[in-house]
């Protein structure tokens, strides 16, 4: 098998230089052993460059585009992803962590404060919610509240509406909802704010951005698909595992080339790296759990009404039978 991205990348590791490291240390070891074949296989062939690596995954995503060191990156994904220039000025603590622990199919949550004020907040979750625009509705009134609360402290008496800034939500769905697929199997980025239906212009101040990464890939891997713009380049970037279309991209933005070197750094790591895929596979086991929940439960909802239609739809046909039971019996005294 023709390993490109080794030859890319000259630090990536072989096969037998991770399989051997694992033998020798007894923890490793029974950390290997606990994983199913198909997980072992995933793990060696990114990390010796047979796939690429999933950046999606936590440990990844936040090392690579974390906002604390490398403002620039993250400032870069956002901007294209809202379609405004932002600079983020600092990184506020994600105290709506109640919402999202309920039952959180969320891998990373990133919460940041722009230059103008504003705060922009990025998820990304590998199984899409159901219900997504509801949830992303009350997270976003969240942020306003906090941002409300937070103004209202520092202006003090000076306080006025005019402080409060635009809030703006970026999910990254590595597997969309079902309402996505059924709008659009080419469709893949959703852009919604408020607005009158009269066309007065009012600044209702949240705007949310759902991308959906599972159909971006379908679209991006068309034949003779090109990478048409500098948004499609990070979202190949955050998706992508294919070894070609990571090339692609490199001959398309040769500069994330760089982010690949940091990510195979990561990887030498072997320790780290299990340690991180373990938990990546625990919680997409129990993120696939709690999605099947919610489906089961909105399959029962849905029959349940069926249900009860089918219930008044029959209380009808009785009335009806008795009506015409009533008529005979009427007719019969006639005679």
């Amino acid at each position: 098998m023709n390993n490109f991205l080794q030859k890319k990348f000259p630090l990536i590791r072989t096969r037998e230089e991770i399989l051997s490291e694992i033998a020798e240390n007894e923890r490793l070891k029974e950390i290997y052993g606990r994983w199913k074949e198909e997980q072992r296989e995933e793990f060696l062939n990114f990390c010796t460059g047979v796939k690429g690596v999933k950046l999606l995954y936590d440990t990844f995503f936040k090392q690579i585009m974390n906002p604390d060191t490398k403002p620039e990156r993250l400032e870069g994904f956002i901007s294209e992803a809202i379609g405004k220039k932002v600079k983020i000025l600092h990184v506020l603590p994600n105290e709506s962590a109640k919402i999202a622990v309920e039952d959180s199919l969320m891998i990373m949550d990133i919460v940041v404060q722009l230059e103008d004020g504003s705060i922009a907040n990025v998820e990304v979750q590998k199984i899409g919610y159901l219900f997504s625009g509801q949830r992303s509705a009350c997270y976003s009134a969240d942020l306003l509240i906090r941002q409300y609360k937070r103004q209202k402290e520092q202006s003090g008496k000076y306080f006025t509406y005019k402080d409060i800034k635009s809030v703006y939500t970026v999910i990254l769905f590595e597997k969309s909802e079902k309402l996505y697929h059924e709008f659009s199997e080419e469709v893949y980025i959703h852009h919604s704010k408020q607005c009158c239906d009269t066309e007065l212009e009012v600044d209702l101040l949240q705007e949310y951005t759902f991308i959906c990464l599972d159909i971006f890939k379908t679209v991006i891997h068309n034949k003779d698909r090109k990478i048409a713009n500098k948004l499609e380049e990070w979202l190949v970037f955050l998706s992508e595992d294919d070894p070609e279309m990571i090339l692609r991209l490199l001959e398309t933005a040769p500069e994330f080339g760089a982010f690949y070197e940091e990510v195979y750094e990561l990887c030498r790591d072997t320790e780290r790296m299990m340690e991180m895929y373990s938990k990546e596979l625990q919680e997409l086991d129990r993120n696939t759990v709690r999605y099947m929940v919610d489906e089961m439960q909105k399959e029962i909802t849905e029959q349940k009404k069926e249900l009860e239609s089918k219930d008044k739809e029959l209380e009808s046909k009785d009335k009806e039978i008795e009506e015409l039971k009533r008529l005979l019996r009427e007719q019969s005294g006639k005679g």
